[in-house]
């Protein structure tokens, strides 16, 4: 795995969302700002309080919950441990 630029903290995880749909079911492009935000995320980092993910899960985090910040050209999320809901097979 690519090292992470981020150490979260805590009951924290550090993830990078997966693409949002850029067509709808009717078969209409979206252009890139009337995209949702994906809720599901692969987790690339954990804090050390972190208990039920690890690093390379995929996860539902609730929305609104995050804290989303680009470096280097990628957006990660940040999200407490209480906030992901799900993971996914």
């Amino acid at each position: 795995m690519t090292k992470v630029p981020i150490t979260p903290l805590g009951e924290r995880v550090v993830a990078v969302r997966e693409e949002s749909a850029n067509k709808t079911t009717a078969g209409l492009y979206l252009p890139n700002d009337a995209k949702e935000k994906s809720q599901i995320a692969k987790v690339v980092a954990v804090g050390k309080g972190v208990k039920e993910v690890r690093e390379g899960d995929k996860i539902i985090v609730r929305e609104y919950s995050t804290t989303d910040v680009k470096i280097n050209g990628t957006e990660y999320l940040i999200a407490k441990e209480e906030d992901i809901l799900a993971t996914v097979e």
